[in-house]
This record gives structure tokens, C-alpha cells and sequence, in this order.
């Protein structure tokens, strides 16, 4: 599986971003699929996941209410949808995907991931 994350930008603080990952493979419909970022000097830290249907989602306590997770598996797709961005969501952020079972918060879990693409907040 390949995964593609794209949608990055510099935006100020209030604004909007929708992030893409488009994976390849014909069974992505089955994969978890989970959006990661890292600052610079911190850990990878979990933003949100989607289950293999779309029927369940889980967030960070610091995006949600802010920050929407969807999926297009007619399309390979996952989407973050980002509104009232704020300054320290600047981060580049990580799609994965997570083939087996554990939790869908830590970084362990996932087998596959995207190459990041950088989200700036400006103040």
C-alpha cells in the first residue's frame, strides 16, 4: 500500500485546509485509516482515525469539534477537514493506514504511511 498525503498550506490562524490521502491497493476499503502530525522538536502525535466504513471516527481532544476525518472508498481516499486552524496546529501531518488491530492512537499500530505534508498556521 502507498499512500500520498497532499492539501498543505500556509493558511492564517481561523482559516481552513482540507487535507487528501489517496492510497493505492484494492483493499484499502479494509485498512483503518489514521492522520498523525509532528512539530518540530516533539513526538508524532494522533489527530484522528477512521474505521474501514466510515461508520466510526475518534479524535484528539485538541481537534475536536475543529477538525472532521471522512473517507471515499470508491476513491482510495481519506480527507482531514481542518477549520478554526490555530497556530499551533502547524505540524506536518501523516496519513496511515492500519492493517490489524491495537489502538488507533498510537503510532505502533499503523503499517503504512504517507510521506507528510506541512500545514502552517500563521498568527
Amino acid at each position: 500500500v502507498q499512500l500520498q498525503a497532499s492539501g498543505g498550506g500556509l493558511v492564517q490562524a481561523g482559516g481552513s485546509l482540507r487535507l487528501s490521502c489517496a492510497a493505492s491497493g484494492r483493499t484499502f476499503s479494509s485498512y483503518l485509516m489514521g492522520w498523525f502530525r509532528q512539530a518540530p522538536g516533539k513526538e508524532r502525535e494522533f489527530v484522528a482515525a477512521i474505521s474501514w466504513s466510515g461508520g466510526s471516527t475518534y479524535y484528539a481532544d485538541s481537534v475536536k469539534g475543529r477538525f472532521t476525518i471522512s473517507r471515499d472508498n470508491t476513491k482510495n481516499t481519506v480527507y482531514l477537514q481542518m477549520n478554526s486552524l490555530k497556530p499551533e496546529d502547524t505540524a506536518v501531518y501523516y496519513c496511515a493506514a492500519r492493517v490489524g488491530r491495537g489502538s488507533y492512537s498510537d503510532t505502533s499500530n499503523y503499517d503504512y504511511w504517507g510521506q507528510g505534508t506541512q500545514v502552517t498556521v500563521s498568527s
